[in-house]
């Protein structure tokens, strides 16, 4: 599940997301698209302004009532955010209100680049706060040119209190495809 997608082109059934069309496509069960991904604006910029800017209002009970809708029909239901932990998707609720409302375990991804350290940790400290558990975390390589990226690493893992469950390496064409077979299968790319 996508529940709000934002950069999406015009299809044979309405607007068409490219993470929307990977996940629909993992999934082992088909589910109806507007569970799938409640919320889909054609604009790639932030939820909130995408949606203001189609005079739609993203709410939590929407969002909500497609998660329990899928929930019904699979064992499990992967939610990926938009944006980050607290980017915002109206004026007065943003994505960890989402996280917090569906009480979502919640996988960090770090970007490796120069002030991840201080990202990295304020997400998780905001992810904690909120009473949520912090599952793990991902390092994402996607500066090749970044210095000290090991001690970067090695730093994140003293201080983050859930498990590096993968290392994503720098691609300047990935293959989602690759990607999620090697994760599959235990490995870190």
């Amino acid at each position: 599940m996508k529940p709000v997608a934002s950069g999406a082109v015009p299809g044979a059934d309405g607007l068409v997301n490219d993470d929307v069309e990977r996940l629909i496509a993992a999934s082992t069960i088909s589910v109806p698209r507007e569970h799938a991904n409640p919320y889909c604006f054609a604009p790639p910029i932030a939820p909130h302004i995408a949606a203001q800017q189609a005079g739609v209002t993203i709410t939590l009970d929407r969002i909500e009532r497609s998660f329990r809708a899928l929930a019904a029909l699979a064992e499990v239901v992967v939610v990926e955010g938009a944006g980050g932990f607290r980017v915002p998707l109206g004026a007065d609720t943003d994505s960890a209100h989402m996280a917090t409302r569906l009480a979502l375990p919640v996988v960090l991804v770090v970007g490796l680049r120069l002030g991840c350290l201080n990202h990295a940790l304020l997400t998780a400290e905001s992810i904690l706060a909120r009473g949520l558990r912090l599952a793990g975390w991902v390092a994402n390589h996607i500066d090749p040119a970044m210095a000290a990226v090991e001690d970067n690493v090695r730093t994140l893992e003293a201080l983050i209190t859930a498990p590096l469950i993968a290392r994503i390496a720098h691609s300047s064409a990935p293959d989602p495809a690759a990607i999620a077979a090697a994760l599959g299968a235990g490995n870190s790319l």
